[in-house]
């Protein structure tokens, strides 16, 4: 007897991404696979932004360099030795580990923050592709103090981007995977072609003109007007914290929970130094031969022409691709019967409708900082759980294990470390940039000290 074939939303619920079960051994994945990954999602359309802010906020050429160097390795020794090894132990996602840990109740707030937060990310990015798809069709783009839509066509090129994103997330991690491998390659070499094409209207003609020339016309140490001045640690802090929810959050968890071993937390190098690196110095020399622009689909256009804009478009994707996928597993644990293609596809319509608004873009240096901060304090939780609980014969997993739907401990220290922040934020005028690495050491510690407490009144 013949079987009828599989529907398409049949086809759809047979993807299996193990939302609350390890990763079996056989789906785990080799060192390429990350390697693609971090070079297509970290060599981002964002990173047509980022270089360019650093240019708005005068950071000068010498500030820059030290800055990126310090600040890149020490993300990429976060995600080496903090997130890949718990990831490669535990096998499951950030949320359905948090849910053993802090209960259901407490663990739905966060997974709302969480994948809100990365409903706003994706949607900068799909903004930033669009920049360069409504190029053609002389759509008004946004500049650099813009908050609102501006025009219908902007709209309309930010729906037809968001519904290609989401598409290729909700098709799952191995897809994404593929993707990124294509894509990057290809990024890099548009992003430094690019740079070269336009340093000679700078006046760099050769190797020895460039520091003098970077230094008078590039990263000047001059913020634009309007714009606050960054300095080394600015610089140094962001590199390190701007993908502070992944790495000390741990929401990549949800990534390497399919590696075969610890040490691929170590491909974030090729992220780290490809994207966060030379794509920021890239996209900064863009922007002073742009004399100022900030929009990338324009800058990228005016240096590399059709291979520019085409760069930004698929740059977009390849970090809107995952950042939509994880915010998707974030709200489907709210609900396990749910379908996670079902809850990507309506995470997908929301970030698009988000990334109509080019604040998201333009003040996306602020943005990152905030949504670090606000996730990180779980990452905190579940390391010290790991590490410490053991040696100090405590109860892991205290909300499975006794059937509790929250954790006060754990609810505690994230909100208690939130207000703090909020304080020092507010009262003595501590930039965001500089609260992060403070808020997950605090949060540790306050869970670990509540912890103790709690269990001794078992």
């Amino acid at each position: 007897m013949e079987t009828s074939p599989l529907t398409l939303s049949e086809k759809l619920d047979a993807i299996n991404e193990y939302e609350r079960e390890p990763v079996p051994s056989h789906k785990l994945k080799g060192a390429d696979n990350f390697i693609g990954m971090f070079a297509g999602e970290h060599t981002a359309g964002t990173e047509f932004v980022i270089g360019p802010l650093f240019v708005a906020h005068g950071v000068t050429a010498l500030d820059l360099l030290l800055g990126l160097i310090v600040g890149n390795l020490m993300a990429v020794l976060s995600w080496a030795l903090v997130c890949a090894p718990i990831a490669v132990k535990l096998r499951v996602t950030l949320y359905y580990q948090l849910e053993k840990i802090c209960g259901k109740n407490l663990v739905k707030w966060y997974n709302v923050v969480n994948g809100v937060m990365f409903c706003f990310l994706a949607g900068s990015m799909i903004a930033v592709s669009a920049t360069a798809v409504g190029i053609p069709f002389d759509i008004r783009m946004p500049e650099l103090n813009d908050w609102l839509p501006n025009s219908i066509g902007w709209v309309l090129t930010v729906f037809v981007v968001g519904a290609v994103v989401t598409v290729v997330s909700i098709l799952g991690y191995e897809e994404i995977a593929r993707f990124s491998k294509l894509a990057a390659p290809w990024m890099t070499l548009v992003f430094v072609a690019s740079a070269f094409a336009v340093m000679p209207s700078l006046g760099i003609t050769s190797l020895s003109d460039f520091w003098q020339v970077a230094e008078a016309k590039i990263w000047t140490g001059v913020p634009f007007e309007g714009q606050s001045k960054f300095t080394f640690w600015h610089v140094a802090f962001f590199a390190w914290l701007c993908n502070m929810a992944m790495h000390l959050g741990l929401a990549d968890m949800s990534v390497f929970r399919y590696a075969k071993k610890w040490q691929y937390g170590f491909a974030s190098v090729f992220g780290m130094f490809i994207g966060h690196f030379i794509a920021w110095l890239a996209s900064g020399v863009l922007c002073a031969a742009a004399q100022g622009s900030v929009t990338p689909g324009v800058i990228a256009y005016n240096s590399a022409g059709v291979a520019g804009a085409f760069c930004v478009i698929i740059a977009g994707w390849t970090t809107a691709n995952p950042t939509i996928y994880r915010a998707g597993l974030a709200f489907q644990s709210l609900n396990p019967i749910w379908k996670r293609w079902k809850v990507t596809l309506v995470t997908g319509l929301v970030t698009t409708f988000a990334a109509c608004f080019p604040a998201l873009v333009m003040k996306l240096l602020d943005f990152v900082a905030l949504y670090g901060l606000l996730l990180v304090p779980m990452g905190a939780v579940i390391f010290v759980e790991f590490y410490f609980f053991d040696k100090l014969n405590l109860l892991k997993n205290f909300a499975e294990l006794k059937n509790k739907n929250t954790n006060w401990s754990a609810g505690m220290a994230w909100i208690a470390t939130l207000g703090l922040c909020l304080i020092l934020n507010l009262t003595f005028s501590i930039e965001i940039f500089f609260l992060g690495l403070p808020a997950w050491i605090l949060a540790g510690l306050l869970y670990l000290g509540g912890s103790k407490m709690m269990q001794k009144t078992i």
